[in-house]
């Protein structure tokens, strides 16, 4: 079906990221969202961990402004929408768009509370840690 090919593709984005094969991965993960939104449409919950996986792959490129522009405009407002405020992928988005604002070259103070106030890992529920690496340092 569509959505175990779409599976198999996620699951070779990852194995590509953990290669080091991070355009490749970026790549495929591009395609996974927009078929996504295309069967699913935006506010599904698999669409979204799609799109939380897209910038997880732009975040490893450095790709802060697209990151942040697809974390704000798209997958944020439709998960709080969607999935509540405290829903562990809304939680993840968080995060993801304060690494990028932290990351950012002309991050503005603003920019530095809203990271200080979401990328405290502790403040994430357990089950959203399973499909996610941290960052080396």
């Amino acid at each position: 079906s569509e959505e175990d090919n779409l599976v198999a593709q996620a699951n070779l984005a990852s194995c590509l990221g953990d290669l080091g094969r991070l355009d490749e991965a970026l790549v495929l993960e591009r395609v996974i969202y927009s078929r996504r939104v295309a069967l699913f449409g935006a506010s599904h919950q698999e669409t979204l961990r799609s799109g939380s996986n897209l910038t997880a792959s732009l975040l490893d490129q450095e790709l802060w402004d697209e990151a942040k522009s697809t974390l704000r405009d798209q997958l944020l407002p439709v998960a709080r929408r969607t999935l509540e405020a405290d829903h562990h992928l809304t939680l993840r988005l968080h995060e993801r768009l304060a690494d990028a604002l932290q990351n950012t070259p002309d991050c503005t103070r603003a920019d530095l509370r809203y990271q200080r106030d979401w990328a405290d890992p502790i403040s994430i529920p357990t089950q959203a840690t399973t499909c996610w690496k941290p960052r080396p340092s």
